[in-house]
């Protein structure tokens, strides 16, 4: 019998900043699916969003596909929190609108973490460090995922970071055979090259090959890790490629997994992603 207690989970999405920073057409679902990998228990799950009041008035089309985008969150289980676009003008007589969830979304993290075990946070915001810290010393653990403009000082204090790009599924790949799975053989995945001999012009790309437990274990000899290794030679990486720069965390590639005579290789390797993150 397993007596392991399930974690209690908190998943909080600033839901404009992943947008306007990589993750338009993020998979919630899949999102939900990775915050609670480890036989996790959603206790809040919280999607922040923006919604424009004066442009729905007039625009229909606006106002049926929001409704529906907030249908399809609350159909996967989440709590809508919608915050109402304010319009101002500046000095040069400028009108822009403004829809900060900041504030509501670190209120709501910290008065609900008394029942939770794990936060995960979707969002790249330097702003949510003391956050971080405060939910932290209140006994929890504390994960982001974001895709581009990560704040480096966020992804150091947090337990863990994990870029939105190496999660399985959760961002579409253009063009990749839908007919095939993340990880399978002819599938097209997202990964790191984590090691690279220049004098020898190879390299090995790991890659999450499922969404699971043990993100610890890097070691895909071993058969509780979650990833995958696939050799790359230099002719497998797109024309252009900082080969120099090999290996590195931040270079997030794409490639085609293919069936080698000594295992998996990855072919067609596309950079996706440069280092991308802010310094504060």
């Amino acid at each position: 019998m397993n007596s392991k207690k399930a974690q209690r989970i908190g998943l909080y999405i600033d839901v404009a900043n992943i947008t306007r920073n990589g993750g338009y057409g993020m998979r919630f679902d899949v999102l939900r699916d990775f915050a609670c990998r480890d036989n996790g228990e959603p206790i809040r799950l919280n999607a922040y969003v923006a919604y424009d009041e004066e442009r729905a008035r007039t625009d229909s089309d606006y106002r049926e596909r929001t409704f529906n985008f907030h249908s399809t969150l609350r159909d996967y289980g989440y709590k809508v929190i919608e915050k109402t676009v304010a319009w101002y003008t500046d000095e040069a007589g400028n009108r822009f609108g403004k829809a900060n969830a900041d504030l509501d979304m670190a209120v709501d993290a910290l008065l609900q973490s008394e029942n939770l075990d794990k936060v995960m946070m979707a969002t790249g915001d330097g702003d949510f460090i003391q956050v971080v810290r405060a939910l932290q010393n209140r006994g929890c653990r504390v994960e982001a995922v974001a895709f581009q403009n990560v704040s480096s000082n966020l992804r150091r204090e947090v337990d863990l970071f994990m870029s939105g790009y190496l999660i399985p599924n959760l961002l579409p790949i253009q063009d990749a055979d839908t007919k095939k799975n993340w990880g399978d053989v002819g599938s097209r995945v997202r990964g790191i090259c984590y090691t690279y001999n220049r004098s020898k012009n190879f390299g090995f790309m790991r890659y999450l090959s499922k969404i699971g437990p043990g993100l610890w274990i890097t070691d895909t000899r071993r058969a509780d890790s979650p990833y995958g290794t696939a050799f790359a030679h230099e002719s497998g990486f797109a024309p252009g490629t900082e080969i120099n720069l090999l290996p590195s965390r931040d270079m997030i590639f794409e490639f085609d997994l293919v069936q080698g005579e000594k295992g998996m290789q990855a072919s067609n390797i596309v950079k996706i992603h440069p280092s991308g993150y802010s310094i504060s």
